[in-house]
């Protein structure tokens, strides 16, 4: 038997005709600190962690549980006000750009760092451009008045020096970029969800630990779309991808560009993407995922990408096969 295949052994165990999870000896580091911060509507404890704003706007982030005492947060821009021992209210400069606060506990360690970039507002688009770089056109309006659906409010800028920017401790900004342009040419822009990032960290905690596929990050095969890659490609025009909601994945711990067998049966198929849509279903029941509830379909394998699984937080269930 194979490496491979006793790690599949150890992951899984058969009852009652089917194939049930089981957690792996070494437990998955989640880089978390012993607190968590509340900022933009989402709360985290990964140390290192994300948020998006526009130019000149103002964020409040405030300490959730931990030890008692006081907190400090340090910057190198922006101003900030204490507004509590556990809470600031910090000024995004105007320039857009990535800024980070670092937010320690009383004793000093276990920080959590949370990196701010400061979008280039969605007004900045001329003709479907956007400092050169290719975005085209938004729906007129939003699918049935549902607000989720306007324009963005922003655009993450992305450079080469900041394109390998820890967006959370397992998935970088790079893995975001959209597929149309992967040449050298920079900048590129992006939108991307706080509660995507979280998302993906629950389910790659999920696949380590509760399935034993030990794996570092997810395969993202595509996250962000530009309206114009969307149309190019033939998907839906009101695809959650365009609003960084959205991404594509698959399980590749060894990065050759291919699914896992996740199943067991030495083939690589759709019922790989099954098996990981099936345990992805099984974690979202839990009550502390609900709020990532979102679409989800499971599709097979074609010339251009192997199996994969997409997953959305678009705040409401959908699924579907694809």
């Amino acid at each position: 038997m194979n490496v491979h295949a006793l790690a599949i052994a150890a992951a899984v165990t058969v009852i009652g005709g089917g194939l049930v999870p089981v957690r792996g000896a070494e437990k998955f580091d989640t880089k978390t600190a012993p607190f968590s911060i509340s900022f933009n509507g989402e709360t985290s404890a990964f140390r290192d962690m994300s948020t998006f704003v526009l130019p000149e706007a103002p964020l409040t982030v405030e300490i959730v549980g931990g030890p008692d005492g006081a907190y400090t947060l340090k910057t190198e821009q922006g101003a900030f006000v204490a507004r509590s021992a556990r809470a600031w209210r910090w000024t995004a400069p105007a320039e857009y750009g990535k800024y980070d606060l670092k937010i320690s506990p009383p004793n000093g360690k276990d920080d959590i760092t949370l990196h701010v970039f400061v979008m280039a507002p969605y007004t900045d688009v001329r003709n479907g451009y956007l400092n050169g770089y290719r975005i085209g056109s938004y729906p007129a309006a939003p699918l049935k008045g549902n607000p989720i659906y306007l324009p963005p409010k922003g655009f993450i800028e992305v450079t080469k020096k900041n394109q390998d920017t820890k967006l959370t401790p397992h998935f970088t900004l790079k893995q975001f970029l959209c597929k149309e342009d992967l040449s050298d040419r920079y900048p590129k822009y992006v939108v991307i969800k706080e509660r995507l990032l979280l998302k993906l960290e629950a389910i790659l905690e999920h696949v380590n630990d509760d399935l034993g596929i030990k794996t570092d990050t997810l395969h993202v095969m595509s996250a962000y779309r530009t309206p114009f890659y969307n149309k190019a490609i033939g998907d839906v025009l009101y695809s959650q991808h365009q609003w960084g909601s959205a991404a594509d994945i698959f399980i590749d711990p060894h990065d050759k560009n291919r699914m896992e067998d996740l199943d067991g049966d030495h083939m690589v198929d759709i019922r790989d993407s099954k098996f990981l849509y099936d345990r992805i279903e099984d974690m979202l029941v839990l009550k502390e995922f609900q709020r990532f509830q979102g679409g989800m379909g499971f599709y097979p394998a074609n010339s251009a990408h192997p199996p994969f699984v997409h997953v959305d937080v678009r705040g409401t269930k959908a699924r579907w096969k694809g």
